[in-house]
């Protein structure tokens, strides 16, 4: 199935749904009491970190043309359409593939549209990693050796490109210093973020757990993040559970976690991104373009 046909296809969104909401559905009747207010003011904070500051560290990373420069807006609707389609992929490969799509449409050449989305991907795990290093100083041993397992990934697949497909290659300049500098800042408000998420899924199920703990227990289930999975019920959600019920969480309790947290990534994702996209398809109608 297309990219294409996925973005339009209810069958793929219903099934996404499904698998992701029979979680909650099955766990949350054998809690004592589930409070919705913790997980909503989790919710808040964790918006603006993947709706905006996610963004923001992409476009700090991605080369600007001179004659067509992409605003601020632009970025934040296409990080937005992306990530919904990456709830809908497995590994969330979905959002990569949008996020380079729409890059190469807004006239940016194809090795830097891969360069840009690479280069986020990679500072985004350089910044989780070095977060938690400092947060949680005895889990990330394993967390390193995967961020630079990433990197070794990209400069190989550089330098197999640079010999068997040059014409992929990005020929803008390469990210400076200070956008490094400033995408890892970045990541590191939104790691922040997803622990007040995950805090508030824990605390919405009537348990209370340290924040540190909690961002250590996120930073050490990333390593299964290497084997994909449907949203809510990935390797890594599988991580995340382990490591809470280590953390002195029951069961129940920490798959319900886990769930919500799913769960509630979709609410945005629907909110901005399948307007986003749905205004977009509508103008395309509109002037005559294929949607």
């Amino acid at each position: 199935m297309s990219l294409r046909a996925v973005v339009h296809s209810r069958t793929a969104l219903v099934l996404c749904l499904a698998v992701t909401v029979a979680v909650p559905a099955l766990t949350l009747p054998h809690l004592p009491r589930v409070s919705p207010w913790p997980m909503l003011l989790g919710l808040v904070p964790w918006v603006v970190g993947k709706y905006l500051l996610c963004p923001l560290r992409w476009r700090a990373l991605t080369p600007t043309g001179v004659d067509e420069p992409r605003p601020r807006g632009w970025y934040l609707r296409a990080y937005a359409e992306s990530e919904l389609l990456g709830l809908l992929t497995p590994g969330h490969v979905g959002a990569d593939v949008w996020r380079v799509h729409r890059l190469t449409g807004s006239g940016l050449g194809r090795g830097d549209a891969l360069m840009s989305v690479g280069a986020d991907r990679l500072v985004g795990a350089v910044g989780l990693t070095a977060f938690v290093a400092f947060a949680f100083p005895s889990l990330p041993t394993t967390m390193l050796f995967v961020a630079l397992g990433v990197g070794g990934v990209l400069v190989l697949g550089g330098l197999l490109l640079s010999r068997l497909r040059p014409q992929l290659l990005p020929r803008g300049p390469l990210p400076r210093p200070r956008a490094l500098l400033i995408g890892l800042a970045l990541s590191a408000g939104y790691q922040l973020t997803i622990a007040g998420l995950l805090l508030g899924t824990v605390a919405a199920t009537g348990h209370v757990l340290s924040p540190l703990a909690i961002l250590g227990a996120f930073g050490a289930s990333q390593v299964a993040a290497a084997i994909p999975g449907p949203n809510g019920a990935s390797p890594r959600d599988g991580a995340l559970v382990v490591a809470l019920v280590a953390l002195g969480l029951p069961w129940v309790a920490a798959t319900a976690a886990v769930a919500l947290k799913a769960v509630l990534a979709w609410v945005p994702a629907l909110a901005l991104g399948g307007l986003s996209l749905w205004l977009r398809r509508r103008q395309q109608r509109l002037v005559g373009l294929p949607a």
